[in-house]
């Protein structure tokens, strides 16, 4: 390695962790900004036949199929009704090397924060409500804890093979999200 890039190593750890921060449970989580499209409203979802079980079904964005999963259903959380404060966040996943957007339903959108290195732990090794393969580090924000989920982790590569497969057969059935859906949700946006 040379010095450069040993400098430029030491550099990028050094750089802040810009993360989106949200609830579920009354637990703050976050995930790499890098990954989030967009933060939408809560919208009917249409579901689809023979999906996980976390797998809410699909909304129309801007024309397209997206697929969006329950976080709390992953999560094994105990599953609430929507609130005012419940929202899409569209991310990107990865799925046979080509990006996808899916969204993930979050109980509530909070901020975007920058985390510098001193203010992340490594993950716990017990004692989390979460399979701790999903978690990249605990954040600290004056009194709060953030767990910082690796999204890419949250799902197997299988869960997302699956889900786009389902979600691309319905569209090539021509699954119908009904018109008025369709006209609310080009309003919104």
């Amino acid at each position: 390695m040379s010095n450069n890039e040993a400098v430029n190593e030491s550099v990028a750890e050094q750089e802040p962790l810009q993360l989106l921060t949200f609830l579920l449970d009354k637990e703050v989580y976050g995930t790499d900004i890098g990954l989030i499209q967009e933060v939408l409203e809560y919208r009917k979802v249409t579901p689809v036949p023979r999906t996980p079980n976390f797998m809410l079904g699909v909304i129309n964005l801007r024309g397209n199929v997206v697929p969006v999963a329950d976080l709390r259903q992953q999560f094994e959380m105990n599953i609430i009704d929507t609130t005012v404060d419940t929202c899409i966040v569209i991310v990107d996943v990865t799925v046979d090397g080509e990006r996808t957007p899916m969204g993930i339903l979050v109980d509530a959108v909070k901020e975007v924060i920058s985390l510098g290195q001193g203010e992340i732990s490594p993950p716990p090794r017990i004692g989390s409500r979460i399979d701790t393969r999903f978690i990249s580090g605990m954040g600290r924000r004056d009194e709060e804890f953030i767990v910082i989920l690796n999204l890419p982790r949250v799902f197997s590569q299988n869960q997302l093979e699956e889900v786009i497969d389902t979600v691309q057969s319905a569209q090539s059935s021509n699954l119908n999200l009904d018109s008025a859906e369709q006209t609310q949700n080009d309003n919104e946006e």
